[in-house]
């Protein structure tokens, strides 16, 4: 049933598409050093090497969303990113957090929908392929 245009199929990319969005938006802010940005992470205390890596982190994660076969690990990918800003969000930057809740959530419906590609590429690489 190749080439068969599903409501799930539509669904599926209207989520890698939002999350894109969302997380290429995110990568912006952080890589072209705004204000709001390089204040946040000079709160964390990490430096702002982590703002660069976190950016990095989040624009390779939204490339991958939008590429079919490297979607599913890209979702948990930004799920960890998004790990990170919720703990970050409630231990010290003491702000709004719910966001993160709502995203994490999102990118957890994308894994679980995409979770035969974690059979798929644990076969190929098996295979040697």
């Amino acid at each position: 049933m190749r080439g068969k245009v599903t409501a799930s199929v539509i669904g599926l990319w209207g989520l890698r598409i939002l999350m894109a969005a969302l997380f290429f938006g995110a990568a912006f802010m952080k890589l072209s050093s705004q204000p709001q940005m390089v204040e946040e992470f000079e709160s964390v205390g990490l430096g702002q090497w982590f703002r660069y890596l976190t950016g990095a982190l989040e624009l390779i994660g939204a490339i991958g969303l939008i590429v079919p076969r490297s979607s599913a690990f890209a979702a948990v990918l930004l799920l960890m990113v998004d790990a990170g800003a919720f703990v970050a969000q409630v231990a010290i930057l003491h702000m709004d957090w719910i966001h993160t809740i709502v995203i994490g959530v999102i990118l957890g419906a994308l894994i679980y929908l995409q979770r035969h590609a974690f059979g798929r590429a644990g076969s190929l690489a098996l295979e040697g392929r």
